[in-house]
């Protein structure tokens, strides 16, 4: 069983077709593995691309709205950057876990 195999692995086709296989999966400098690992950055990055896209899109609908309506303008520098009238007093609570 041994000896076929081995006769088998003689064959210059076959031997070609190995180191072929063996080039191309560890010293290539477009190695198997190497594109593997790129492919998985690949779909890293264009998730985050489609996170920041969504970002973008809320912010920009946020932005419509502050520069387009006075009360979402007000609501948010109240909320956000504590700001207040003149005549107003603001107390903050905080809760404690």
């Amino acid at each position: 069983m041994y000896k076929k195999i081995f006769l088998r692995l003689k064959d210059k086709y076959i031997l070609i077709t190995l180191a072929f296989l063996v080039w191309i999966s560890f010293f290539d400098t477009h190695n198997l593995i190497s594109q593997f690992k790129r492919t998985r950055v690949l779909k890293d990055v264009q998730s985050e691309k489609q996170y920041y896209l969504e970002e973008i899109k809320s912010d920009s609908i946020a932005t419509m709205e502050l520069t387009s309506d006075k009360e979402h303008l007000e609501k948010f520098a109240r909320e956000k950057y504590l700001m207040k009238k003149d005549d107003e007093d603001i107390f903050l609570i905080i809760k404690e876990e």
